[in-house]
């Protein structure tokens, strides 16, 4: 009897703790119970999972809002590494032509980039300070490089970067809802459209083939 009084106590104990012990071993990451087993409401909108915002998120923003401050922060990010680099390339560029492309990069995204600070600000959004990682990789790169080899990897890159950008712009301008940030996002999307179509015909100019799909390898380094 006392053997089968001590099992039923440990079985009660059991069943008390396994919630607890089940919530311990779940994702960390995933949703909590009440999340996954209520269905949104009609009008609702979906929840959004902390694992899905950044730090700019707050407790009220809708989808959508979330995505506005993503892209702000990251056309704020891709900005800043079209500024670092042009810089460069108005220093070490070896033609005037493309001197003066990498000039145009900085006047341009230095004013788009001012002229999306304040929609940022509005929304509460902390845009970054430096360029993105995959910048920092070309712009060290490009640094050990010169004559007509940088000419031609910062061309390739460039078109790449821009057609890359445009999509990203093109996407938020269709699916943003507020209308002071679309119409800097339209205004962008032109700017960048016009780098796009400039960088294309300088590379083409220096003999590299540029695909429609806007990437391009860079020819193989000039045994001058």
């Amino acid at each position: 009897m006392k053997s089968h009084t001590v099992c039923v106590i440990l079985l009660g104990a059991a069943m008390v703790v396994s919630p607890a012990a089940l919530l311990a071993q779940a994702d960390p990451m995933g949703p909590l119970p009440s999340q996954a087993q209520q269905p949104n409401r009609p009008g609702q909108s979906p929840t959004t999972l902390p694992s899905m915002q950044d730090s700019t998120g707050r407790p009220n923003d809708t989808a959508q809002e979330m995505k506005d401050k993503m892209f702000l922060r990251k056309a704020a990010e891709g900005g800043l590494g079209e500024v670092q680099l042009g810089k460069l390339a108005a220093v070490k560029a070896n033609s005037q032509d493309v001197k003066d492309y990498g000039q145009k990069m900085v006047d341009d995204h230095t004013k788009l980039n001012n002229d999306m600070a304040p929609i940022a600000g509005s929304m509460g959004v902390m845009l970054p300070k430096k360029m993105a990682k995959d910048d920092q990789v070309e712009y060290d790169k490009l640094n050990g490089m010169s004559g007509d080899d940088f000419d031609k990897e910062y061309l390739v890159y460039m078109v790449k970067d821009h057609h890359e950008a445009l999509r990203e712009f093109r996407v938020e301008a269709v699916s943003t809802s507020d209308p002071e940030l679309k119409a800097a996002v339209d205004n962008g999307a032109s700017v960048i459209h016009l780098h796009l179509v400039t960088g294309a015909k300088l590379a083409r100019a220096k003999g590299l083939t540029i695909p429609d799909h806007g990437s391009a390898k860079p020819a193989p380094p000039s045994n001058n």
